[in-house]
């Protein structure tokens, strides 16, 4: 049982696992902000511009029974606030994580240029010419 309660310890204390609960802490907040910029900016704009007061009281009724707590609906306007309330909360991590990657991002460095020759003299060219043909002797 100690072992198991070393194990646990080690892997609770790991920098990973610390990270994971940060990041779940801050995304969860970040959940929420994202929920209502959704649910009390964009969605009474967007019911605005098509007229009607909410998406998810759009239905259809398919079955009627008579009372209104026993028909049976399809809430296809409700599909469609899910619908639309993805595409914005995966927008905004998009420009989050594309923003954190930018200020996160390690510039390569330059290669740095090869060195050029040493220019070289008309003796020095010389000397090595001579030294050339005294090898091949």
């Amino acid at each position: 049982m100690k072992s198991f309660m070393k194990e646990f310890k080690e892997f609770a204390l790991k920098g990973n696992v610390m990270d994971l609960a940060v990041g779940m802490m801050i995304g969860a907040a970040f959940g929420k902000i994202v929920s209502s910029l959704v649910n009390d900016m964009l969605m009474p704009l967007i019911a605005a511009i098509f007229r009607i007061q909410d998406f998810s009281a759009l239905k259809v009724l398919l079955v009627d029974k008579g009372a209104e707590d026993v028909n049976v609906y399809l809430k296809y306007g409700q599909f469609i606030q899910n619908i639309i309330d993805f595409l914005i909360i995966a927008l905004c991590i998009f420009f989050l994580v594309k923003g954190i990657n930018k200020l996160t991002a390690k510039k390569e460095p330059e290669p740095e240029p090869a060195p050029a020759e040493p220019v070289k003299s008309d003796e020095t060219k010389a000397l090595e010419e001579i030294i050339e043909i005294l090898k091949n002797k």
